[in-house]
């Protein structure tokens, strides 16, 4: 639904996950061989996959300032049964959190948030405020203050649903007598 560029470093993977279901048609690329690839999910996956895109969602979603779009498993319970380990760059001494396991995605998802923690960009991951909507995006704009995943579609709907909700503009008319 997105003109936006993709979500930076680790983040793109959650951004994809969340952005597999597309609330509006109910379609789902979780449901294809290709989508479930892309994430290198199996059909056993499927349903700890679907909890974990509902929980980010809700995440991202209160990121934006908004409230769940339904009740999910809070996204902190599922990521502590996602091990992660302290790596150590040999080189350059550089120290990272990286999944103890990389195969699972909960492990993915877990080494991509704290990555985004320490970089300072994972409350810069929303959700569109659109309740047909709600896709993942990252919000550059320099205030951190995006509501939509697109201003020409999810924000343009917003703006004129306001409008026509407005009283029309009347006039009192009076006359002399």
């Amino acid at each position: 639904m997105t003109e936006r560029s993709p979500a930076p470093e680790g983040l793109a993977l959650i951004e994809s996950l969340v952005n597999t279901l597309d609330i509006e048609s109910g379609r789902d690329a979780l449901d294809t061989a290709d989508g479930r690839r892309l994430l290198g999910l199996t059909e056993d996956e499927l349903p700890g996959a679907r909890t974990l895109r509902e929980s980010l969602r809700a995440t991202l979603l209160a990121h934006a300032g908004h409230p769940p779009h339904r009740e999910v498993t809070p996204l902190g319970e599922l990521l502590a049964h996602a091990p992660l380990h302290v790596t150590v760059d040999p080189g350059d001494g550089s120290a990272a959190l990286a999944p103890a396991d990389t195969g699972p995605l909960l492990s993915r998802v877990a080494a991509a948030v704290a990555q985004a923690l320490v970089a300072g960009t994972w409350t810069r991951l929303k959700a569109c405020a659109a309740d047909t909507c709600h896709w993942a995006y990252y919000d550059r704009s320099p205030a951190g203050r995006g509501r939509w995943c697109s201003m020409q579609v999810c924000g343009a709907r917003a703006k004129m649903r306001r409008y026509r909700a407005k009283e029309p503009y009347t006039t009192e008319s009076s006359t002399a007598t």
